[in-house]
């Protein structure tokens, strides 16, 4: 017979069992990225080791009540000896019930105070994760500045719908028939025949990049026949931005330069001997940009300049950037601007060389020229096929000129999604770069980021370019050229343009690095290449109208284009009116809208009163009606 009221315990707890199942859940839960329960982990544990000593005890404690109670009775006294047990024992009985009914109440406190400070300690530790989660993400979005989603999916939807539909051709066209009315003429008309009595030499040191020295040498052209001097060869000063030391022999044809102007202007290489040995600054002939007034009539340069010339023989021109003004002048001057621009400026062989691998290579073949390409190749127009099969007509591209490096960014004082890191990194280029800048924005009161996008003072973001030709109907395999150096941003900034359209490239993409080699570290002389590559493209889509490379391209395009090679000029104050309604416009009216505007854009005029002549060649002084 078995002790009576003996526990037997076939599966007891333990206490190491119980801690090593929770430390495999927590690996588990860890693995997977989960959040662990607190209450499913140390909270068990500890109460299976709490009731694993309750019942130890317990049994031990009935143990010894019944080898106490196993006695043997008397003859006579069983009957009251079994009374007096049972008392005992409905007593033991009640006395355990009680203890039960505490240790659930101990048992009930002890597991809400530990699930308690668990769920605590574990609820800062998950607010902890969930929070380096958050930041993690914005600056992964803000990485991607990405700031008309909604607009991008439908760009992105409107394109594969349209890669299963034929393409529409007019977009590579000009719109108006009357653009091909206007002709080149300006090195046809007679020439402003050079006198022979010269009042002095003109010196020139241009200052800035490519284009701002080209369009100073053109002006300085124009002056010296307007104040009957000779012009010394150009000089072109060295700039702490462009870190370029090339000379006009490095970018341009001398001789082709001197000779295709010597019947309105004579140009020599160099001062006659005996006046090198003047100290023109101390003569008082060194004429900065501060002593001449920004687009000065020529009436203002005969008064100021010619007394000088005259007295001390030479004048040097420092800088001379846009200080002749486009009107009112003599129709002859204006006339040796254009032929200065359009004619006497070709680029020198190597660049005009790798120019032509570069078109080579993005039409795939050579099997169309047009004239522009004559003009800006001349003797390296390719006449052989590449090495590709030819197709039945040749590859078009479009080039686009993203004006959107820091020094353009940080300049606008726009902002552009990339929250205060952005704000923080173009303040502090902005100190290095444009301390007057600066200067002035805490001395007058600043004009709001979001005023400015609204006033159109905002260079367009690489997405907003993708957008832009998306609404134009551009398909997604167009072959695009990239103008222009390094884009604020890199790639996390051009991913929503090169997920629309992957097929874009680079001068340093079609080139091989040795034949890259001799422009390196020569940035005129690589947006030379830029300027003949978005020259001789079948559209060109421009991201800033007061880009000088952008205004001088879409001029020449204009002159020698024929009426066949159209420009894509955004209204930027327009657009941005557009795309503020980012939120709930449709994608078929902004279809609509953005064509309008770049429709509005290419209207055939003359020329407007005070406009460039470089960028509107459409002037009886340049181009003849046919």
């Amino acid at each position: 017979m078995g002790k009576q009221g003996s526990l037997k315990n076939n599966h007891p707890l333990n206490l190491s069992d119980g801690l090593a199942k929770y430390n495999n859940d927590l690996v588990t839960a860890r693995n997977g990225n989960r959040i662990l329960d607190a209450s499913s982990g140390y909270s068990v544990v500890w109460r299976n080791a709490f009731w694993w000593i309750i019942f130890s005890w317990m049994r031990t404690f009935l143990s010894e009540k019944n080898g106490s109670t196993h006695v043997v009775l008397p003859k006579g006294s069983s009957g009251g000896k079994r009374q007096m047990l049972l008392r005992r024992h409905v007593k033991d009985a009640i006395y355990l019930a009680v203890l039960m009914m505490l240790l659930l109440v101990i048992d009930s406190v002890l597991f809400s105070v530990i699930h308690h400070v668990i769920l605590r300690r574990n609820f800062h530790e998950n607010s902890k994760q969930l929070k380096d989660d958050e930041v993690g993400s914005r600056d992964e979005h803000n990485t991607s500045t990405v700031m008309y989603e909604r607009l991008l999916n439908f760009a992105s939807h409107a394109l594969t719908e349209d890669d299963l539909k034929h393409e529409d051709l007019s977009i590579w066209k000009e719109p108006f028939d009357k653009s091909s009315a206007w002709k080149p003429c300006a090195d046809q008309q007679n020439p402003s025949k050079a006198k022979t009595e010269r009042t002095g030499f003109i010196m020139v040191s241009a200052n800035g990049g490519l284009n701002q020295q080209r369009v100073a040498v053109c002006n300085a052209v124009a002056v010296t026949s307007l104040l009957n001097a000779t012009l010394v060869l150009p000089r072109f000063l060295y700039s702490t931005v462009w870190k370029d030391g090339s000379q006009f022999g490095d970018i341009y044809q001398e001789e082709y330069f001197i000779n295709s102007l010597r019947e309105d202007v004579i140009i020599v290489k160099e001062l006659p001997s005996h006046l090198q040995l003047i100290d023109i600054e101390a003569v008082g002939s060194l004429i900065t940009d501060m002593d001449i007034e920004k687009e000065s009539k020529p009436s203002q340069l005969v008064e100021k300049i010619l007394p000088l010339l005259l007295k001390n023989q030479v004048v040097h021109f420092l800088g001379f950037g846009n200080r002749l003004a486009f009107d009112p002048l003599p129709p002859n001057i204006q006339r040796l601007r254009c032929k200065c621009n359009f004619h006497a400026l070709k680029f020198a062989p190597k660049i005009q060389m790798a120019g032509s691998l570069l078109v080579k290579r993005i039409r795939q073949y050579s099997a169309r020229w047009s004239s522009l390409d004559e003009h800006l190749l001349e003797e390296f127009l390719p006449n052989d096929y590449s090495e590709r099969d030819s197709p039945e007509r040749p590859s078009r591209y479009l080039a686009l000129h993203l004006r959107f490096e820091v020094d353009m960014v940080a300049y606008s004082l726009c902002e552009f999604g990339g929250g205060e890191h952005e704000k923080t990194e173009l303040q502090s280029y902005r100190e290095i770069h444009f301390p007057a800048l600066v200067m002035r924005t805490k001395n007058a009161k600043s004009v709001s980021p979001a005023l400015l996008r609204k006033l159109g003072r905002c260079p367009l973001t690489p997405e907003e370019a993708a957008l832009l030709l998306s609404a134009l109907g551009f398909k997604r395999n167009t072959h695009i050229y990239l103008a222009g150096s390094h884009i604020y941003g890199g790639k996390s900034r051009m991913s929503a343009l090169t997920s629309l359209y992957p097929n874009i490239v680079t001068k340093e993409d079609l080139l091989t690095p040795a034949e890259m080699a001799p422009f390196r570290n020569f940035s005129s002389q690589l947006a030379a290449l830029d300027f003949i590559a978005c020259g001789a493209a079948d559209v060109f889509a421009i991201t800033d109208s007061g880009s000088q490379l952008s205004s001088l391209v879409s001029g020449y395009r204009m002159y020698y284009g024929s009426g066949q090679m159209p420009t894509l000029r955004p209204n930027k104050k327009r657009y941005a009116r557009i795309l503020s309604k980012n939120g709930s416009i449709g994608w078929s009216e902004f279809e609509e809208r953005v064509r309008n505007m770049i429709l509005e854009n290419q209207r055939v005029t003359a020329r407007p009163f005070g406009r460039s002549i470089y960028r509107q060649p459409r002037s009886p002084e340049c181009m003849c009606r046919a």
